[in-house]
């Protein structure tokens, strides 16, 4: 019973949408205009975790590394 409400409760935490919720600043990988990946591209920068296991990933502006300019 313990482990369903524990799973309850994370279920309900992982689906809360954007925004500010009880002083707590919540943002998504969308509004942050990131990707969610299972690990960052070349050319990419990790910002948070996304759907508990992949990385959010934003494109780098500056100082990309030669690799990911492609000819």
């Amino acid at each position: 019973m313990r482990h369903s409400l524990i799973g309850l409760l994370l279920l309900l935490v992982s689906s809360l949408p954007s925004g500010k919720i009880m002083g707590i600043k919540i943002r998504t990988c969308s509004s942050l205009q990131g990707r969610c990946y299972f690990g960052c591209p070349l050319g990419w920068t990790w910002v948070s975790f996304c759907h508990n296991i992949m990385s959010c990933c934003i494109k780098m502006k500056n100082n990309l590394p030669p690799q990911a300019i492609k000819p």
